[in-house]
């Protein structure tokens, strides 16, 4: 295990970056949180003894910046993949979770900057924004992206849908999003993220019992998409874990008063440690 030398960014946004001693490598990864908007530390930590350059930043709810996933800029990302180019690094890829994972699959669709995506708990078309954009609106939806100054197909969310949990108790949104493509079914050609598009090489993850949207469909219909240019996607999966996957070397987030993520802290540890191994080869080209 490497030692490890961090950085704290300030400059053109919040970040972290943490690479092994000695400099960058050939390998890095621009790690990428969900709607939480955290920067990823301790994921880069763990990249970075494993011999990977890893890069985290804030890249909504900062100074400048859209307080919720409304219209974010994908050249957002790009510019993130530049700060491990800038060092010298040969291939960079990305790791989103969740949110983050829609934003690299996008991006790499939409350009070449990334040489592989690896998706945590992903979906397979663009949603509407998570939150206010940079008006302080919530409604009427917007898409949660642009490129090049231009908003991308989205699918919205059907409004009427309302918890079955009681007040108090963490809510599970699985149903909002099921009942929202249902709704909105004549959107979902334009709003897929066509996967067959990007050259990167891609990496599914995706828990079975997640709570928050169908990740493991939605996976699935990106590996079937992949697979249509003759390439393959491995999808690492439990049918027992949620929303969360943790590597090995990490601690689980406590559980959320908010939202029900599906699954277990130890099953969610269990596909983290089965998908690492996957991870770490496609991050490094092995």
């Amino acid at each position: 295990m490497a030692e490890i030398v961090e950085h704290e960014l300030t400059a053109p946004w919040e970040g972290f970056l943490a690479e092994p001693v000695g400099g960058p490598t050939t390998a890095g990864v621009v790690v990428l949180s969900g709607s939480s908007g955290r920067i990823e530390r301790d994921r880069c930590r763990l990249f970075a003894r494993a011999g990977v350059a890893a890069v985290s930043v804030r890249w909504f709810g900062g100074p400048g910046q859209s307080p919720g996933i409304c219209e974010i800029p994908l050249e957002t990302f790009a510019a993130a993949t530049g700060l491990l180019r800038d060092r010298g690094i040969e291939r960079v890829s990305m790791l989103g979770v969740s949110k983050g994972a829609e934003a690299a699959l996008l991006l790499s669709t939409l350009s070449d900057r990334a040489d592989a995506v690896i998706a945590l708990a992903p979906t397979s078309v663009v949603w509407a924004n998570v939150g206010p954009g940079a008006d302080g609106r919530e409604r009427p939806h917007r898409s949660c992206w642009t490129w090049r100054g231009q908003p991308l197909p989205f699918v919205p969310y059907e409004d009427t849908w309302k918890p079955a949990e009681p007040d108090g108790t963490p809510v599970s949104v699985l149903g909002w999003y099921e009942r929202s493509l249902v709704a909105f079914a004549d959107r979902l050609p334009a709003a897929t993220i066509p996967v067959e598009k990007t050259a990167a090489d891609l990496v599914l993850v995706a828990g079975g019992a997640d709570r928050m949207w169908p990740s493991l469909r939605f996976a699935r219909e990106l590996a079937d998409r992949y697979a249509t240019t003759g390439r393959t996607a491995p999808l690492i999966t439990r049918p027992d874990a949620g929303h969360r996957t943790v590597f090995p070397g990490e601690v689980a987030p406590p559980a959320s008063t908010r939202f029900d993520h599906g699954g277990t802290p130890e099953a969610g540890a269990l596909l983290g440690a089965a998908a690492w191994p996957t991870v770490l080869a496609t991050v490094q080209g092995a």
